[in-house]
């Protein structure tokens, strides 16, 4: 450790840290804006100037390496006066729009122009004018004469997005931030650049003139969308959702989240809203109130267990619901008699399955994603699947990581790869089978199953033979193949004969946690796949859109005597009789288990709009109509203490309740069908729904991908 006195305070840092890492463990505030902790240190705007014993000139905190006995001076006259003229300069060009700017109020130069600028200007001549660029629906760059060229922006693009698509061009006056060639910005992590800018060059595109930042009240929440369980701060006005930023959670999110964590808050305003119960009569919807529809819905599924038994009704349950939610509904279906439920709605292989009561899991804790060495991700497209483990690995792969890569097509995950194998979906337990084959010639071990390996296979099998921290990832597209048992099986053969780690990424919020609750069939029941096949007379729909969120689509629903839709959508109206409007995760409070296994529960940020009711809330009273023992709860957190007693908000679950063994025969033969995989701005009901996160490159690449398959 090096020690240095700051401001007459002794101070300890390590070798290599710089004079703004000591300040920051002193608890001493050195202006700045181009210095952000999670990036590289750029040095450009010189804010942060400190007078150095026998230096000189004054030094810029964020780039001087602190030296043992170095006495470092923040607060004396050179360093304020330094901090001053500086301050002079960077508001020379600067408009003065404080007053329209969407930036005011949470704005670093206007807090540092308070303490550090004049009460006036020597600046007699014209403003620079810099012309606005249009760079996509979420980012808004229409003010770009507020730019002080921090270069944050350009720097997140480069070392946290992957991609550059940010740069400077020209020098002097005539600097300026662009995307160089007139593109867009199309990151999944774009919305970042938002949040790092100090000044309010880069704001939020649908955002834009909506309110100020000093009437907005702040509410902490979590991602309802991929498994990472990014926290939020829910920004809220007259009990409407403004804004979502991030609440900084070093462990699960650091201080990102990704676009669709931060734009899909559009759907919650949407006209697509169901507000009120709606029936079925005679071909046409009627609005009815929550006593009839309620009543309708536990005399039919009475009706139907009296004619045809408790095994034809069943639920199928969107994996980003919340705990509670799934808790309940299993109860009430497995009260009336029935095993039949299930939340996998997108797999083909059901037999996939973790022991009862346990749940496939990521194998380690989000946080190493960072620090492993070797990485084989099989089937996933890990950028736009997962942006914020994407992120990880590649802060990984910046530090020397060897990320490899089994899948059916080339992605640009924004990262080098080490090893690419490109296989047909349908032959992925080969490909596998032939790494594994490779890892025991070169170990000398007997291999699981007889299988080729190729120059390609090898060079994987050498890399992972390698390094120290490892992990071997399976994506959604590997969760969901035909053949996702022996896919795990050979996963876990190759993890124990390298010494790695085995884990699912996991597709939703809340993949994990209806794992953990019962949210899959119980003996004997059905899954989804077949109840989607038409093998039920009474369905209920928890939050999901058969034809969007499953493998099978709908068409075998029409069948079905009874299809009851819980959503705070108006959908699946083709197939359904009963249209209950449930709260979307702004309305609602519930917990979601992430894919690490961490437990995070969270509050209703503003009140359900007109009749939508918690899901919780809706099943408890069904439950009440039909005469069900169990359902008497209160409140979210009574349920989901029932549902997983002893786990407290932001704890992990017990480790003996993650399970990604197997003891599935390997099956070489090839797969018939292709996985069934959402892409990233098809995932759920809200981002479909986003009319910003709709407009972006990725959702019509998709749309394109749709038609032309079509």
């Amino acid at each position: 450790m090096v020690e240095i006195e700051l401001d007459g305070k002794k101070v300890e840092v390590p070798p290599g840290s710089m004079v703004m890492h000591a300040a920051e463990k002193a608890g001493t505030y050195i202006p700045h804006f181009c210095y952000h902790k999670k990036l590289s240190i750029a040095a450009n705007c010189r804010m942060c100037l400190v007078e150095v014993e026998k230096a000189p000139k004054p030094m810029p905190a964020c780039a001087t390496p602190v030296t043992q006995g170095m006495i470092v001076r923040t607060k004396s006259d050179k360093a304020i006066k330094a901090q001053q003229s500086v301050m002079e300069f960077l508001l020379i060009n600067h408009p003065l729009d404080c007053p329209i700017c969407d930036q005011g109020g949470e704005c670093q130069l206007q807090d540092l122009a308070v303490g550090y600028g004049g009460s006036g200007s020597r600046y007699e001549e014209e403003k620079r004018v810099v012309f606005h660029k249009d760079v996509g629906p979420l980012v808004s760059m229409e003010e770009m004469s507020r730019c002080i060229h921090c270069t944050r922006c350009v720097r997140f693009g480069q070392e946290v997005a992957g991609v550059m698509e940010l740069g400077m061009i020209h020098r002097g006056e005539h600097a300026e931030i662009t995307t160089v060639l007139g593109d867009t910005v199309d990151s999944e992590l774009s919305g970042n650049m938002i949040d790092i800018c100090p000044v309010g060059a880069l704001t939020s595109k649908p955002f834009r003139y909506s309110a100020r930042t000093w009437e907005l009240s702040r509410r902490k929440s979590v991602s309802p969308h991929d498994s990472t369980g990014a926290n939020l701060i829910v920004q809220v006005k007259n009990h409407k959702v403004m804004r979502v930023v991030p609440l900084e959670n070093e462990a699960v999110n650091e201080c990102w989240i990704a676009d669709r964590d931060r734009f899909s808050y559009e759907a919650v305003n949407s006209a697509d809203r169901l507000t009120a119960p709606m029936l079925k009569q005679g071909g046409e919807w009627k609005t009815v109130d929550w006593q009839t529809a309620l009543e309708y819905v536990a005399n039919g599924l009475k009706q139907v267990k009296a004619d045809h038994g408790a095994d034809a009704i069943g639920l199928l349950a969107s994996p980003h619901s919340t705990l509670e939610e799934l808790a309940l509904a299993g109860a009430l279906v497995r009260g009336l008699g029935s095993e039949n439920v299930d939340s996998r709605l997108r797999h083909a292989d059901f037999s996939n399955a973790a022991p009862a009561g346990a749940a496939r899991w990521l194998g380690l804790p989000i946080a190493s994603l960072s620090t492993l060495q070797r990485v084989l991700v099989v089937g996933s497209n890990l950028r736009k699947d997962h942006p914020l483990f994407a992120q990880r690995i590649r802060q990984a792969q910046r530090k020397g990581a060897q990320v490899n890569v089994l899948n059916a097509v080339a992605q640009d995950w924004a990262m080098p790869l080490k090893n690419v194998v490109l296989a047909d979906s349908g032959v992925w337990v080969s490909a596998l089978a032939g790494i594994a084959a490779a890892i025991a010639a070169e170990t000398g071990v007997s291999a699981p199953v007889n299988a080729d390996a190729t120059d390609a296979h090898r060079a994987v099998a050498k890399s992972l033979l390698g390094g120290e921290h490892k992990a071997i990832l399976l994506g959604n597209a590997a969760a969901h193949h035909e053949k996702a048992s022996s896919l795990l099986m050979l996963a876990n053969w190759i993890a124990q004969q390298t010494g790695a780690t085995v884990g699912y990424l996991s597709e939703a919020a809340n993949t994990v946690g209806a794992q953990l609750v019962g949210g899959v069939p119980g003996q004997g029941g059905l899954n989804a796949g077949e109840m989607l096949g038409g093998a039920l007379k009474a369905l209920l729909l928890l939050n999901t859109e058969p034809a969007h969120d499953s493998a099978a689509g709908a068409t075998g629903l029409s069948v079905a005597g009874m299809v009851v839709t819980l959503s705070p959508f108006k959908t699946n109206l083709d197939i359904s009789d009963v249209l209950l409007p449930i709260a979307p995760f702004t309305e609602t409070s519930g917990s979601f288990v992430n894919a690490e296994g961490r437990l995070q529960s969270f509050h209703a940020v503003v009140r359900p709009l007109g009749e939508t009711r918690p899901a919780w809330k809706v099943i408890r009273v069904l439950g009440n109509l039909l005469g069900l023992a169990g359902f008497d709860a209160d409140s979210s957190q009574a349920v989901l203490a029932s549902a997983l007693p002893g786990v407290a908000s932001g704890a992990l679950v017990d480790a003996a309740r993650l399970n990604n063994t197997s003891a599935a025969p390997i099956d070489l033969a090839p797969a018939i069908t292709e996985p069934c995989v959402a892409s990233i701005y098809q995932l759920d009901s809200l981002v479909r729904r986003a009319p910003a996160l709709q407009l972006t490159a990725d959702a019509r690449a998709t749309l394109i991908a749709d038609e032309v398959h079509a």
